[in-house]
């Protein structure tokens, strides 16, 4: 039996337990901790759910009154055809009713699945809530960056709440970074509708390749090509891509995913660099700043001081 094989086996059993007459506290407590164990299964169970539902109201068991396993374990095949069709929305009725809660410490980068098949990467020092239901898509961003690819459900738009911002989409691919009050949506497929979370103002529609930095009232499209949207989504692979910005710039890049901080001093930090560097190995990323451009490099347990 396949891996694959033997998680859809203990989702049709605990579904099968779950249905049956005296289901308990402690019974959804353990089955909770099954789906935290490992993602696939969640997706697993879920899967098998909804084909479980789906069948339910096909009346397909009006002619078996008792679950058995055969049945089971062909609603995980329906279970998995149906949300291929339909684009991924799951039955949650006991699993999501409260919102789920993902954060990642200075350098980590993880992804997560939601209930309704959406991928996230989040990136480092990020902390979100996410709430899937029947009728209702909805995370908040509350600090750091992440990167969506969106399970497309027409019916049930999918809301990002980050700052003062509200962005919506359909089903698309887009990263979302936010720094305080100020909201940076880029993206990399389909579009995205960002405006006010108090909708106090209307609404700015992105496609693929398209930037925008917002912040209070201000609004401001920013002319990227879809390569540098590419590029700047590189910590999804561990790299920070720069094209020609400040030393400085860079340095406050790099301190987001390191301990160990950059301190840049004088007029180096006007200094412009480029290139594709590992957003963990700052101290490597010093050392080419002492070799490349002749920079001053003073390692303590304060950081590491940049100057000429």
């Amino acid at each position: 039996m396949t891996e694959r094989e033997t998680i859809e086996d203990e989702a049709a059993g605990w579904l099968l337990r779950r249905e049956q007459p005296g289901w308990s506290t402690p019974d959804q407590v353990r089955l909770d901790a099954w789906l935290e164990e490992n993602p696939e299964h969640k997706i697993t169970f879920w899967r098998l759910e909804y084909g479980w539902d789906r069948a339910s109201q096909m009346r397909i068991l009006e002619t078996r009154p008792k679950p058995q396993k055969a049945w089971v374990t062909w609603a995980v095949a329906a279970g998995i055809s149906v949300v291929a069709l339909t684009g991924g929305w799951m039955s949650l009725r006991t699993i999501s009713p409260a919102p789920q809660e993902f954060r990642t410490p200075i350098g980590e980068v993880r992804p997560e699945v939601l209930a309704d098949g959406t991928r996230i990467d989040l990136n480092t020092a990020t902390d979100i809530r996410a709430k899937v239901s029947r009728t209702s898509r909805t995370v908040w961003l509350e600090a750091g960056e992440a990167y969506f690819d969106v399970a497309h459900d027409p019916a049930h738009p999918f809301v990002i709440v980050a700052g003062s911002r509200r962005i919506t989409v359909l089903g698309t691919k887009f990263s979302v970074r936010r720094d305080g009050d100020r909201v940076e949506v880029a993206v990399s497929e389909g579009r995205v509708r960002v405006e006010p979370a108090d909708k106090s103002a209307g609404a700015t529609v992105l496609m693929r390749g398209d930037s925008l930095m917002a912040e209070g009232a201000s609004t401001l499209l920013l002319p990227r090509s879809p390569k540098r949207v590419e590029d700047d989504m590189g910590w999804r692979q561990g790299r920070l891509i720069f094209d020609q910005v400040t030393l400085a710039d860079a340095a406050a890049e790099f301190n987001r995913y390191n301990q160990k901080k950059l301190i840049i001093s004088g007029s180096v930090a006007s200094t412009r660099i480029g290139g594709s560097f590992e957003s963990q190995n700052v101290e490597g990323f010093a050392r080419l700043l002492n070799k490349g451009f002749g920079l001053t490099v003073e390692s303590s347990e304060d950081g590491i001081k940049i100057s000429e």
